[in-house]
C-alpha cells in the first residue's frame, strides 16, 4: 500500500485545490443498463424514478448537477458491452469509467488494462473494510481491488404464496422451505400433487446462467474446491454428482416446468403456473409490481428468500457490478474527479439498491431504509453468506456458459450426471488451457 500512498495524496489535495475554479474535468463514462435518456434524461431526483435504467441516468444527472466543476459524458452500450470496451482499448482509447461484471474484471485485469482503484477509494474516504463481504471479494484479485463495487446479485427463490397455501406449506404466514435435499423432494411432491402444478420453474433452455448458479452455490455450500487453482476446473467429484442427481430427480419426477427459456419461466411465474423460480435479485421489481396489482395471479401472493441451504454451509453464489478504471493517461483533475464521482456512488448505493440489487456497503444492508423496503430482510443475509468465483479465474462468463449448458443436459434427461460433468470438466480445461 505505501506505493500508492502518492498518489492517493495528490489526489486529495487536487480534491481540497480545485474547488471550482478553472475549466470543470471532464470524465467519459461507459455503461450498459439500457437507454432512457427521453424519458429520464434530465430527471435528477432519483426518487422518483425506478428500475435499473432509470435508476442509473438519474444518479449520474445528479452528480452532473451537484458538481459543476466536474462533468461525465456518458456513453450507453448495448448490453454487456464488452466486444466495443475490447476494441477501444486495442485503440488505445479506453473511457475514464466503465460499468463491469465483476466476473469479468480478471480478463482485463490479467492484461494490464486496468487500475487498482485503492488510490481513487482513499482519495474519496472509502476504506475497503465498509464493503460488505460478499463485494469486496468479488473485485479483489491477488490481494489488489480493480473496482468499486456497487451492488452483489445473484440467485433467489421467488416463491408464490398463495400456492403454497393451497399445498400447506405455509407456517406462521411464511412459506415452509427445505434444509435438505430429502425435505425439499417431499415438499415439491407434496405441492404438485395438491396443486396440480410443478413446485418448480426452471428456465433450462438457454439459460446456462440458471444451471451452473444451482451448481456453483451447492458446490460452495459444500466446501467443494472446484477450482483447485485458476487455470483448473474439477466437477468430477461426490459433491458435484449429488447436485446434478437431485435437480435430474426433479425433472424426472414431473416436479419441474420442462423446455422453457427465460421469458416463458418468467411468464409461467406471474401467471400463477408454478411454486418456486429460482431466478435473480433483478426480479424483484417486476414480480413485486404484480403482486401490488389486483388481478393479477401473484395478487398478494410474493415472497422471496436466499437459496435454502439443502448441503452443508448456508452459501450462495453471487456475482455484481463495479465500476472499473480502464489504464490511460489522464489529468491529476480527471483522476479527481473520478474519485468524486467513487464518494458520490458509495454515498447513494442506497438508491441503486432498489433496483433488487443487494448493497454493496455494510451500512446500506443494516440501514432502516433498506430494510423497509419490501424483502429485502429476507434477502439481505446474502451479502455476507455470498460467494463469489475465485478473482484469478478467467473467462468466467465462458466457462459459465459451458457448465450450464451441460447440466442443464443432466436436469433434463439429456445426458447422465457422470457424463455432463465430464464433458463441462473437460471443455472448461480445454478453454482455461488457452490461457497458458
Amino acid at each position: 500500500m505505501s506505493r500508492l500512498l502518492p498518489l492517493a495524496t495528490m489526489l486529495l489535495l487536487a480534491s481540497c485545490s480545485n474547488g471550482g475554479g478553472g475549466d470543470r474535468a471532464e470524465i467519459y463514462l461507459q455503461r450498459f443498463f439500457g437507454e432512457c435518456g427521453a424519458e429520464f434524461g434530465a430527471v435528477t431526483d432519483v426518487s422518483k424514478v425506478k428500475g435499473e435504467c432509470g435508476i442509473i441516468t438519474a444518479m449520474i444527472n445528479k452528480f452532473n448537477a451537484q458538481n459543476p466543476d466536474v462533468h461525465v459524458n456518458s456513453n450507453v452500450v448495448a448490453w454487456p458491452g464488452y466486444p466495443q470496451l475490447s476494441a477501444q482499448m486495442a485503440a488505445r482509447d479506453p473511457p475514464d469509467l466503465v460499468t463491469m461484471h465483476v466476473g469479468v474484471i480478471s480478463d482485463y485485469a490479467a492484461e494490464g488494462l486496468l487500475e487498482p482503484v485503492e488510490p481513487y477509494l482513499a482519495a474519496a474516504g472509502i476504506a475497503p473494510s465498509s464493503l460488505t463481504e460478499a463485494s469486496r471479494s468479488a473485485v479483489t484479485i491477488g490481494g489488489r481491488l480493480y473496482g468499486l463495487p456497487f451492488d452483489t446479485h445473484g440467485g433467489l427463490f421467488h416463491v408464490n404464496t398463495k400456492l403454497f397455501a393451497e399445498a400447506g406449506l405455509i407456517r406462521d404466514g411464511e412459506p415452509i422451505l427445505p434444509s435438505s435435499p430429502e425435505e425439499m423432494l417431499v415438499q415439491a411432491r407434496q405441492f404438485t400433487e395438491r396443486t396440480g402444478k410443478p413446485y418448480l420453474i426452471q428456465s433450462l433452455v438457454g439459460d446456462n446462467a440458471y444451471a451452473a448458479r444451482n451448481v456453483y452455490t451447492y458446490l460452495l455450500a459444500q466446501g467443494a474446491a472446484f477450482f483447485p487453482n485458476p487455470r483448473q476446473i474439477r466437477l468430477q467429484t461426490p459433491e458435484a454428482e449429488r447436485i446434478v442427481d437431485f435437480f435430474r430427480r426433479i425433472t424426472a419426477e414431473g416436479l419441474s416446468t420442462l423446455n422453457q427459456d427465460t421469458p416463458a419461466a418468467i411468464a409461467s411465474f406471474v401467471s400463477g403456473e408454478g411454486g418456486i423460480y429460482p431466478t435473480g435479485t433483478w426480479m424483484i421489481g417486476q414480480f413485486e409490481d404484480e403482486a401490488n396489482t389486483p388481478g393479477r395471479p401473484l395478487y398478494r401472493s410474493y415472497a422471496v428468500y436466499p437459496y435454502p441451504r439443502l448441503w452443508g454451509e448456508d452459501v450462495s453464489y453471487v456475482s455484481g457490478h463495479a465500476w472499473v478504471v480502464p489504464k490511460r493517461e489522464r489529468t491529476l483533475e480527471q483522476r479527481r474527479a473520478i474519485a468524486r464521482f467513487f464518494r458520490f456512488m458509495a454515498d447513494h448505493n442506497f438508491d441503486w439498491a432498489r433496483t433488487g440489487h443487494l448493497p454493496a456497503f455494510k451500512s446500506v444492508v443494516e440501514s432502516p431504509e433498506f430494510t423497509a423496503l419490501p424483502h429485502r430482510t429476507n434477502i439481505a443475509p446474502v451479502a455476507t453468506t455470498g460467494r463469489p468465483l475465485p478473482g484469478e479465474v478467467q473467462r468466467q462468463n465462458a466457462i459459465e456458459g459451458l457448465v450450464g449448458e451441460e447440466v442443464a443436459a443432466a436436469f433434463n434427461g439429456q445426458k447422465s450426471t457422470k457424463q455432463a460433468l465430464a464433458d463441462a470438466e473437460r471443455r472448461v480445461n480445454v478453454l482455461l488451457a488457452q490461457l497458458d
